[in-house]
């Protein structure tokens, strides 16, 4: 199946021993200003490149080395991009009248993708489709043929098992073609996939009354953790896990709250933040202290200092007005005298 042949142009790693990406092409109907049928590809959860049925192709930086050292490739992924796209929105229409869906906003997607161990040589490969936000069809890697996840895809998924040359595609790229190009991707992509990136650790308060946030960023790769213990202990009540979220060039960011309502300021020193990156053994401790903290709100003392400030200029302001005032009744009787004398 030609659409699979999307999975060689970028690869990612996972770890230092498994690679893996993923493959996502996705045809909606009823969404303004969104493109009939997109596709990405993510490597490492890094949106790697794209294309969309009105013809557009973004290239991502991470990707650009890449596409200099093989510009035939940018050529060849519009190619298989493009000609996937015009399979997408039919299939969707043929979905939505299986279903009696004469409109509104419905969602066909496929992902897909593969792993590949450097260790064992193990590939596996995976593909679904989804519709609707629900699992509809998912292939066997072992047959080569589509399971059904819902009962309106039975018929689909037999039709597909009597095309022969169907299973024979599949067989071809996932154990030939597919195992020899994912290979040489992450081979040529090493030098940026295999890195480690370790962050900036921050305390972050909006109000006195506010959880304290412990905030990563700037790591590489994703895999990692962010944990608030006490007494070198875990904490997994009164904490708030937020997700892993992508920053703009390349690494990620996340953060885990803290709430301190029921905590003295005593017992501050025994709570720390504990950042630990996958593949690094060092972890980043972050102590639980006043000092450390980032606040919004303005320190007393800076208060105090802009209070007597505007005190002093108010009191300036009022000073002289009121000299001028004097200065020009004074004025104003000598004028006067002067005129009484003529």
């Amino acid at each position: 199946m030609r659409t699979l042949l999307l999975l060689l142009l970028f690869c990612h790693v996972s770890s230092p021993v498994r690679h893996s990406m993923k493959h996502f092409i996705t045809a909606s109907t009823g969404i303004p200003n969104l493109p009939e049928v997109v596709t990405t590809v993510h490597m490492d959860e890094h949106l790697m490149g794209s294309c969309d049925s009105n013809k557009r192709v973004d290239i991502k930086d991470v990707a650009e080395s890449f596409i200099i050292k093989y510009p035939e490739q940018l050529e060849w992924y519009k190619q298989e991009c493009f000609s996937v796209l015009p399979i997408f929105k039919p299939r969707t229409n043929s979905l939505m009248s299986l279903y009696n869906q004469s409109g509104g906003v419905h969602v066909l997607q496929k992902v897909e993708g593969c792993e590949w161990d450097d260790e064992t040589e193990e590939v596996k490969a995976f593909s679904q489709f989804g519709y609707d936000g629900k699992d509809f069809m998912e292939l066997d890697p072992k047959t080569f043929t589509w399971i059904a996840k819902r009962p309106e895809a039975v018929n689909i998924s037999m039709m597909w098992y009597t095309k022969t040359y169907l299973r024979e595609n599949f067989k071809t790229v996932l154990t030939q073609i597919f195992p020899e190009q994912l290979k040489k991707y992450v081979d040529y992509g090493r030098s940026f996939l295999l890195r480690t990136d370790l962050p900036s650790v921050s305390l972050l308060q909006k109000t006195p009354s506010s959880p304290v946030s412990c905030l990563a960023t700037g790591f590489y790769p994703h895999r990692a953790s962010l944990v608030w213990r006490k007494d070198g202990e875990e904490l997994h009540e009164e904490v708030d896990h937020g997700e892993i979220l992508p920053n703009h060039d390349g690494t990620f960011q996340m953060s885990v709250d803290l709430n301190l309502s029921s905590v003295t300021p005593e017992d501050w020193t025994r709570y720390d933040c504990v950042f630990q990156l996958s593949g690094v053994k060092e972890e980043i401790i972050t102590k639980l202290e006043k000092d450390r903290i980032r606040t919004n709100e303005v320190k007393p003392s800076n208060m105090t200092v802009l209070v007597t400030a505007a005190v002093v200029v108010l009191a300036l302001i009022l000073i002289g007005a009121a000299g001028f005032i004097v200065y020009k009744k004074k004025k104003g009787e000598r004028e006067k005298g002067k005129i009484s004398l003529l």
